[in-house]
């Protein structure tokens, strides 16, 4: 059973010193919460309030349970870290790709406890694929003692567009067995708990906006290019989903109209140019290769692996790069294993798109490299889990 701690005890009057308290302790739990770890000093920043106060409230949120301290050392000074809880509760982020998947289960202070990586087929059926998911959560949660009940909510990301108000899949033939699939309702049902669904490169822009090399910046665009290639934005804090699910979606982008023709039938997609098989097939006389050696290859200076990298990042530049004249964003964040080239990629792609965005005195967005890699979706998927949590009111703070 989730142990619940309740901060509010009586009844207060807005405006009086008791509501003032309870609010500033609100403002505190928000922040450590959206960053999952802060010192005393961070928090007093972050929320405006003075350190006495923070000082204060983090003691008495401690004694109730509600937060958690820690020495720490930051900048070479002594420092408490604050987070929240264990025994607030546990949330799981899982993440479908297209050949594996990968799960994390955090603490309430999105504090990763255990993660694992699964291998999937090709092609693979979303009630294969929702089966493995629930065996590993149950598996992971059982690895760290979990109690019945500690489990709060499950996030859950998918290669393709989802109406997040149902949680299924909403675009056909895009990720092939998983047309239609109810994700939300049949993980709901298995786990009894509230389940979060979305597209994973959504997922991808809410952990780097939150948490990874986007924080600070508004708005943020995130790419995640790896067997496909999708986007995300969040613009003022939250996502950009659109009517269906589909903002973002930058992998069919038309950048050649007598290109060839994508899995979404229509032709000269941004994916049928940076696709892991398109880029694979460019060096098919090689043998048997996959993402991996060709990234591989261009980073110890094989010239033909170099060129398929360059040429990448020159049509990423040229799809963000429309993407940019409409959201006009701070940055843009690269993830998905292409992202490992790191400078080779990320270089001709600013260059194509400083070269066809709109000229600004503030110049082109910032380009960056994911800080959170391979495990960005997934680090989205515990957001939105959290996020949900405390929506829902199964959190357990009650501030």
């Amino acid at each position: 059973m989730c142990i619940v701690t309740e901060v509010r005890t009586d009844r207060v009057t807005p405006g009086s010193q008791t509501s003032l308290r309870e609010a500033n302790r609100a403002r505190i739990v928000s922040a450590v919460q959206q960053r999952g770890s802060l010192t005393q000093v961070e928090l007093a920043g972050t929320t405006g309030l003075s350190p006495a106060t923070v000082s204060n409230i983090v003691k008495e949120l401690s004694a109730a349970g509600v937060l958690h301290t820690a020495p720490s050392t930051r900048s070479g000074r002594r420092a408490q870290l604050v987070t929240l809880a264990r025994s607030l509760g546990l949330v799981a982020g899982v993440h479908f790709g297209a050949r594996s998947m990968r799960v994390a289960l955090a603490d309430a202070s999105l504090r990763v406890i255990s993660e694992e990586r699964m291998p999937l087929a090709p092609d693979h059926r979303a009630d294969v694929g929702l089966r493995r998911a629930a065996m590993l959560v149950e598996e992971m949660a059982a690895s760290v003692e979990a109690g019945a009940g500690e489990l709060l909510a499950v996030g859950i990301g998918v290669p393709a567009p989802v109406d997040v108000r149902t949680g299924t899949v909403s675009s056909a033939g895009l990720l092939r067995g998983w047309d239609g699939a109810e994700v939300g309702t049949e993980l709901g049902a298995t786990f009894g708990v509230p389940v979060g669904v979305d597209n994973d490169a959504n997922l991808g822009a809410l952990a780097e906006a939150r948490l990874g090399a986007g924080a600070g910046y508004d708005p943020v665009v995130y790419l995640r290019v790896s067997h496909g290639v999708g986007g995300g934005i969040v613009l003022g804090g939250q996502l950009l989903r659109g009517r269906r699910g589909a903002a973002g979606e930058i992998g069919h982008v038309t950048i050649d109209e007598n290109g060839p023709v994508c899995r979404c039938g229509n032709r000269g997609c941004l994916e049928t140019f940076v696709g892991s098989h398109v880029l694979v097939g460019m060096l098919a006389g090689r043998g048997h290769l996959t993402l991996a050696d060709v990234i591989a290859g261009a980073l110890a200076g094989d010239a033909g692996c170099r060129r398929v990298v360059y040429d990448a990042g020159q049509h990423l530049g040229v799809a963000a790069a429309n993407l940019c004249n409409i959201v006009d964003p701070e940055v843009v964040v690269v993830g998905g294993q292409l992202a490992e080239a790191g400078e080779l990629l990320l270089d001709p792609m600013r260059t194509a798109l400083e070269q066809r965005t709109l000229p600004s005195a503030a110049g082109p967005p910032q380009v960056l490299a994911t800080s959170l890699g391979a495990w960005a979706e997934a680090r989205g998927a515990l957001v939105v889990a959290l996020d949900l949590a405390r929506d829902r009111g199964t959190l357990g703070v009650g501030v």
